[in-house]
């Protein structure tokens, strides 16, 4: 999606949001987009290669009330961990099948949930030359696979009114089976619309 297309988006959630005339009591659904880095690792065996950095994304989730507590739905990111200063990157983009449990104490709304999931992880990483240039590299690799995750997350919304909420979260992303993929801490701040 371009940036275009989704600052159009965004700005039409938030008129669609405040324009309404009531918010029910109870909350049926919510969704929002946020934002995220954090430090991931990893040893990519086949090349002895640690890769390792600040990753940077952006995603979304929506989500249904059942009951008071729980929160079933989906959630999905594209991170991007950059390497070596020269173009190379690692990229997961990956979502799943999330449900997490909330109480209520005031504008508060502490959260924590598991996402299960998968994706796929790009990798392109040049080893000798720079991105800045037309000469063929002769000495890179791509590389793309396919992986199942699992992500844990725990988190905070703040009620700036009962439709628009702020949220902040960190989650210990896990691809699994394969430990070759770079994991780690990541760190979440966003918008959250509640209907």
């Amino acid at each position: 999606m371009s940036p275009l297309r989704l600052f159009l988006a965004i700005i039409m959630l938030c008129f669609i949001t405040l324009v309404r005339a009531q918010t029910p009591e109870r909350q049926l659904f919510d969704g929002g987009m946020m934002v995220h880095t954090g430090y991931l690792q990893g040893h990519l065996s086949a090349l002895d290669y640690d890769a390792k950095g600040m990753t940077f994304g952006l995603g979304g989730v929506l989500r249904f009330h059942i009951g008071n507590h729980l929160r079933l739905g989906g959630e999905g990111y594209v991170s991007t961990l950059r390497q070596m200063k020269n173009g190379s990157y690692i990229r997961t983009s990956w979502g799943g099948f999330l449900v997490d449990g909330y109480w209520k104490f005031g504008r508060w709304q502490p959260y924590v949930g598991l996402t299960i999931g998968g994706g796929r992880c790009s990798t392109i990483l040049l080893f000798d030359g720079s991105s800045e240039d037309w000469t063929p590299e002769t000495d890179a690799v791509m590389h793309k696979e396919a992986f199942f995750c699992l992500d844990p997350n725990i988190g905070v919304e703040f009620a700036l009114t009962p439709a628009v909420h702020l949220t902040f979260k960190t989650d210990w992303f896990l691809p699994l089976p394969t430990r070759e993929m770079p994991s780690g801490a990541r760190f979440y701040l966003g918008v959250v619309f509640a209907h």
